[in-house]
């Protein structure tokens, strides 16, 4: 796991952040820490109006040769996909934000949203809630939407397992009570399915409140290879992926709400079968795929 603020510096700091993990870092891997403790009594994060951060926020940054585009604003962000958490390693060391990564304080990482954000996020397996701070950038490891604090991570009943499939929903700091009105990514949306020539209704999922632990064991996986506003680019890519995989389904999703159109493979039979085609994807330069849980 390796986070922006290796990559992401003011100028004074460039160098040093450059020069990756090895030198940065007394840890060679990641752990938690050593005493245990009670994070039920650990707060959550209290949303309030913050400016962004100086050093966090810049248009575009690259991690291991591949490019994010940093958000302009999180209003409206939802998305369901996995958490993973990050401890001791980086405890102490300075975040993308600036300010001093605590494995014990309720923060996270994220890869596109501004920093700082509040958001909910839901552990869709148990159904319990937390709220953190983001003020910092990761994770980079394909399939992963965000990386906890260790205490978000145990507070959250997903540190025994290492990753969770959780809900993420941004807030707004001057109503924090208040459920931004959105709608989950990948709703209002009808499926091309362009080898067969004819449209598929895609699953509705029309409400940003988090599902029952439950429902998750139903809910069907896709990986969203790409999304166009042309559909000949859409296509294209389908048919590149179509001869990769050709025994799985490749569609080109038309999304009413965007109006793009998303490049997806699925439905998946299980999250270990859509790391293994994200990591194939990856290798072969095929797209930036995300895992999608509908």
């Amino acid at each position: 796991m390796k986070h922006a603020l290796l990559i992401v510096c003011a100028a004074g700091l460039l160098a040093a952040c450059a020069g990756g993990g090895n030198s940065r870092y007394a840890m060679q891997h990641d752990s938690a820490p050593d005493d245990d403790f009670d994070a039920s009594r650990i707060p959550d994060a209290v949303p309030r109006v913050e400016p962004r951060s100086r050093y966090g926020n810049p248009d575009s940054y690259v991690v291991n040769g591949r490019r994010y585009y940093v958000k302009s604003s999180s209003q409206g962000y939802v998305e369901r996909g996995h958490a993973s958490w990050y401890g001791k390693k980086f405890h102490g060391h300075r975040t993308s934000s600036g300010e001093t990564y605590d494995m014990y304080a309720m923060t996270a990482a994220h890869k596109s949203l501004p920093l700082p954000t509040y958001a909910e996020v839901t552990n869709l397996e148990n159904g319990k809630k937390i709220i953190v701070k983001v003020n910092d950038r990761g994770p980079f490891h394909p399939g992963r939407i965000i990386d906890l604090s260790y205490a978000a991570a145990k507070k959250l009943g997903m540190t025994g397992k290492g990753t969770a499939p959780v809900q993420v929903r941004a807030i707004d700091p001057r109503q924090p009570a208040r459920p931004m009105q959105v709608k989950q990514q990948g709703t209002s949306s009808r499926y091309i399915a362009a080898r067969m020539g004819r449209q598929v209704p895609e699953k509705s999922a029309d409400t940003a409140q988090p599902a029952p632990a439950s429902s998750y064991t139903n809910s069907e996986i896709f990986i969203q290879v790409g999304a166009f506003s042309s559909r000949d680019n859409a296509e294209q890519l389908r048919t590149r992926l179509d001869r990769q995989f050709n025994n799985l389904n490749v569609a080109a999703a038309f999304h009413d709400d965007t109006r793009l159109y998303r490049v997806r493979i699925g439905p998946l039979a299980s999250r270990e079968q859509a790391d293994r085609l994200i990591e194939r994807i990856i290798l072969n330069g095929l797209g930036q795929p995300r895992l999608i849980i509908d």
